[in-house]
Protein backbone atom coordinates (compact mmCIF):
# COMPACT_ATOMS: atom_id res chain seq x y z
CA UNK A 1 0.00 0.00 0.00
CA UNK A 2 3.05 2.24 0.63
CA UNK A 3 3.66 2.28 -3.15
CA UNK A 4 0.02 3.69 -3.86
CA UNK A 5 0.95 7.99 -3.86
CA UNK A 6 -2.80 7.94 -3.22
CA UNK A 7 -1.99 6.21 0.37
CA UNK A 8 1.64 8.01 1.35
CA UNK A 9 2.36 7.20 5.01
CA UNK A 10 2.88 11.18 6.07
CA UNK A 11 -1.29 11.48 4.98
CA UNK A 12 -1.62 8.29 7.52
CA UNK A 13 -1.63 8.46 11.42
CA UNK A 14 -1.43 4.61 13.01
CA UNK A 15 -2.80 3.62 16.74
CA UNK A 16 -3.29 -0.22 17.76
CA UNK A 17 -5.57 -0.99 20.40
CA UNK A 18 -7.22 -4.21 21.72
CA UNK A 19 -10.41 -5.19 20.16
CA UNK A 20 -13.94 -4.56 22.37
CA UNK A 21 -14.83 -7.06 24.59
CA UNK A 22 -16.39 -10.05 22.66
CA UNK A 23 -14.46 -8.93 19.52
CA UNK A 24 -14.40 -11.38 17.41
CA UNK A 25 -11.36 -12.19 15.09
CA UNK A 26 -8.05 -10.33 15.27
CA UNK A 27 -6.26 -10.21 19.01
CA UNK A 28 -5.59 -6.69 18.24
CA UNK A 29 -6.66 -3.56 16.41
CA UNK A 30 -4.76 -1.05 14.31
CA UNK A 31 -6.76 1.82 13.16
CA UNK A 32 -5.14 3.71 10.52
CA UNK A 33 -6.46 7.76 10.42
CA UNK A 34 -6.50 9.57 6.96
CA UNK A 35 -6.51 13.18 5.91
CA UNK A 36 -7.75 11.95 2.17
CA UNK A 37 -10.06 10.01 3.62
CA UNK A 38 -12.81 11.68 4.16
CA UNK A 39 -16.43 9.57 4.95
CA UNK A 40 -15.80 6.16 4.26
CA UNK A 41 -14.54 3.91 7.01
CA UNK A 42 -13.54 0.12 5.52
CA UNK A 43 -11.29 -2.39 7.60
CA UNK A 44 -9.61 -5.87 7.05
CA UNK A 45 -7.59 -8.87 8.16
CA UNK A 46 -3.44 -8.17 8.17
CA UNK A 47 -2.24 -11.44 9.71
CA UNK A 48 -3.65 -11.60 13.16
CA UNK A 49 -4.59 -8.11 13.62
CA UNK A 50 -7.79 -6.19 11.98
CA UNK A 51 -6.75 -2.64 10.47
CA UNK A 52 -9.77 -0.03 10.67
CA UNK A 53 -8.98 2.96 7.72
CA UNK A 54 -10.93 5.46 8.93
CA UNK A 55 -11.21 9.75 8.55
CA UNK A 56 -8.33 11.58 10.17
CA UNK A 57 -11.22 14.34 11.93
CA UNK A 58 -13.18 11.51 12.79
CA UNK A 59 -13.65 12.09 17.05
CA UNK A 60 -12.52 9.12 19.58
CA UNK A 61 -16.37 8.27 20.00
CA UNK A 62 -17.03 7.79 16.25
CA UNK A 63 -13.62 5.80 15.69
CA UNK A 64 -14.65 3.56 19.16
CA UNK A 65 -18.29 2.86 18.01
CA UNK A 66 -16.88 2.37 13.92
CA UNK A 67 -14.13 -0.30 15.26
CA UNK A 68 -16.87 -2.41 16.59
CA UNK A 69 -19.50 -1.83 13.60
CA UNK A 70 -16.31 -3.01 11.04
CA UNK A 71 -15.51 -5.97 13.63
CA UNK A 72 -18.72 -7.05 13.57
CA UNK A 73 -18.93 -6.59 10.05
CA UNK A 74 -15.96 -8.51 9.08
CA UNK A 75 -17.41 -11.32 11.53
CA UNK A 76 -20.53 -11.47 9.79
CA UNK A 77 -19.06 -11.65 6.25
CA UNK A 78 -16.29 -14.59 7.83
CA UNK A 79 -19.22 -16.55 9.38
CA UNK A 80 -20.61 -16.64 5.72
CA UNK A 81 -17.47 -18.25 4.10
CA UNK A 82 -18.23 -21.27 1.94
CA UNK A 83 -17.62 -24.95 2.88
CA UNK A 84 -14.78 -26.39 1.06
CA UNK A 85 -14.91 -29.82 -0.67
CA UNK A 86 -12.97 -31.42 2.31
CA UNK A 87 -15.68 -30.05 5.12
CA UNK A 88 -18.35 -31.27 2.74
CA UNK A 89 -17.17 -34.49 2.91
CA UNK A 90 -16.96 -34.54 6.50
CA UNK A 91 -20.33 -32.82 6.75
CA UNK A 92 -22.27 -35.74 4.63
CA UNK A 93 -20.65 -38.24 6.70
CA UNK A 94 -21.34 -36.92 9.79
CA UNK A 95 -24.85 -36.65 8.04
CA UNK A 96 -24.59 -40.42 7.19
CA UNK A 97 -24.04 -41.16 10.81
CA UNK A 98 -26.97 -39.33 12.10
CA UNK A 99 -29.74 -40.01 10.05
CA UNK A 100 -29.21 -43.02 7.84
CA UNK A 101 -26.74 -45.04 9.98
CA UNK A 102 -23.77 -44.52 8.11
CA UNK A 103 -25.05 -46.70 5.76
CA UNK A 104 -24.35 -43.86 2.71
CA UNK A 105 -20.19 -43.44 2.21
CA UNK A 106 -19.83 -41.46 -0.25
CA UNK A 107 -16.07 -41.21 -2.03
CA UNK A 108 -16.12 -37.97 -3.03
CA UNK A 109 -18.24 -34.89 -2.54
CA UNK A 110 -18.03 -31.66 -3.80
CA UNK A 111 -19.52 -28.55 -5.12
CA UNK A 112 -19.87 -27.77 -8.56
CA UNK A 113 -20.71 -25.01 -10.95
CA UNK A 114 -22.17 -27.02 -13.84
CA UNK A 115 -26.03 -27.44 -12.25
CA UNK A 116 -28.28 -24.68 -13.22
CA UNK A 117 -31.01 -26.85 -13.07
CA UNK A 118 -30.59 -29.09 -10.17
CA UNK A 119 -29.32 -28.84 -6.41
CA UNK A 120 -27.19 -31.81 -6.52
CA UNK A 121 -26.97 -35.23 -8.46
CA UNK A 122 -24.82 -38.55 -7.37
CA UNK A 123 -23.44 -41.01 -8.98
CA UNK A 124 -24.18 -44.34 -7.09
CA UNK A 125 -21.80 -46.45 -9.30
CA UNK A 126 -19.04 -44.41 -8.29
CA UNK A 127 -19.79 -42.83 -4.90
CA UNK A 128 -19.97 -39.32 -6.02
CA UNK A 129 -21.90 -36.92 -4.67
CA UNK A 130 -22.43 -32.81 -6.36
CA UNK A 131 -23.79 -29.62 -5.25
CA UNK A 132 -24.57 -27.19 -7.14
CA UNK A 133 -22.85 -23.65 -6.19
CA UNK A 134 -25.91 -21.95 -6.24
CA UNK A 135 -26.67 -23.91 -2.94
CA UNK A 136 -23.60 -21.70 -1.58
CA UNK A 137 -25.03 -19.12 1.38
CA UNK A 138 -28.02 -20.30 1.58
CA UNK A 139 -29.24 -21.92 5.13
CA UNK A 140 -27.26 -24.62 6.83
CA UNK A 141 -30.36 -27.04 7.00
CA UNK A 142 -30.77 -26.82 2.97
CA UNK A 143 -27.48 -27.65 2.05
CA UNK A 144 -27.86 -30.47 4.86
CA UNK A 145 -31.06 -31.65 3.32
CA UNK A 146 -29.42 -31.66 -0.08
CA UNK A 147 -26.21 -33.46 1.00
CA UNK A 148 -29.28 -36.33 2.91
CA UNK A 149 -31.06 -36.98 -0.20
CA UNK A 150 -27.97 -37.42 -2.25
CA UNK A 151 -26.34 -39.49 0.75
CA UNK A 152 -30.10 -41.43 0.08
CA UNK A 153 -29.73 -41.74 -3.53
CA UNK A 154 -26.69 -44.35 -2.71
CA UNK A 155 -28.48 -46.64 -0.88
CA UNK A 156 -31.70 -46.48 -3.08
CA UNK A 157 -31.58 -45.23 -6.41
CA UNK A 158 -35.02 -44.16 -7.40
CA UNK A 159 -37.68 -41.86 -5.97
CA UNK A 160 -39.99 -44.16 -4.86
CA UNK A 161 -41.20 -44.80 -0.80
CA UNK A 162 -38.35 -46.39 -0.04
CA UNK A 163 -36.14 -43.60 -0.74
CA UNK A 164 -38.56 -40.94 0.94
CA UNK A 165 -39.13 -42.92 3.98
CA UNK A 166 -35.35 -42.42 4.62
CA UNK A 167 -35.79 -38.80 4.25
CA UNK A 168 -38.32 -39.07 6.78
CA UNK A 169 -35.13 -38.89 9.90
CA UNK A 170 -34.21 -35.91 8.62
CA UNK A 171 -36.45 -33.52 10.73
CA UNK A 172 -36.22 -30.81 8.43
CA UNK A 173 -36.89 -32.40 5.31
CA UNK A 174 -40.29 -30.63 4.54
CA UNK A 175 -39.12 -27.18 5.36
CA UNK A 176 -35.82 -27.32 3.26
CA UNK A 177 -38.08 -28.46 0.34
CA UNK A 178 -40.48 -25.83 0.88
CA UNK A 179 -37.18 -23.11 1.09
CA UNK A 180 -35.57 -24.48 -2.39
CA UNK A 181 -39.55 -24.12 -3.97
CA UNK A 182 -39.51 -20.58 -3.28
CA UNK A 183 -36.27 -20.09 -4.61
CA UNK A 184 -37.64 -21.59 -7.98
CA UNK A 185 -40.46 -19.68 -7.69
CA UNK A 186 -38.51 -16.46 -7.07
CA UNK A 187 -36.36 -16.47 -10.46
CA UNK A 188 -39.67 -17.52 -12.34
CA UNK A 189 -41.31 -13.78 -11.40
CA UNK A 190 -40.43 -11.73 -13.42
CA UNK A 191 -38.28 -9.08 -12.60
CA UNK A 192 -39.09 -5.67 -12.13
CA UNK A 193 -36.71 -2.49 -12.15
CA UNK A 194 -36.02 -1.25 -9.22
CA UNK A 195 -36.84 2.63 -8.57
CA UNK A 196 -33.46 4.29 -7.98
CA UNK A 197 -33.30 7.31 -5.35
CA UNK A 198 -31.15 9.38 -6.79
Amino acid sequence: MSADPLHRATNTQRSTTSPPAGGLGASAVEVRRSSRRRRTVSAYREGDRTVVLIPARMSEAEEKRWVGVMLDKLAAQESKRVLGDTELSDRAERLSDQYLDGKARPASVRWVTNQNTRWGSCTPAEGSIRLSHRLQGMPEYVVDYVLIHELAHLLVPGHGPRFWRLLEAYPRTERARGYLEGVVAADRLPHLPTARGD
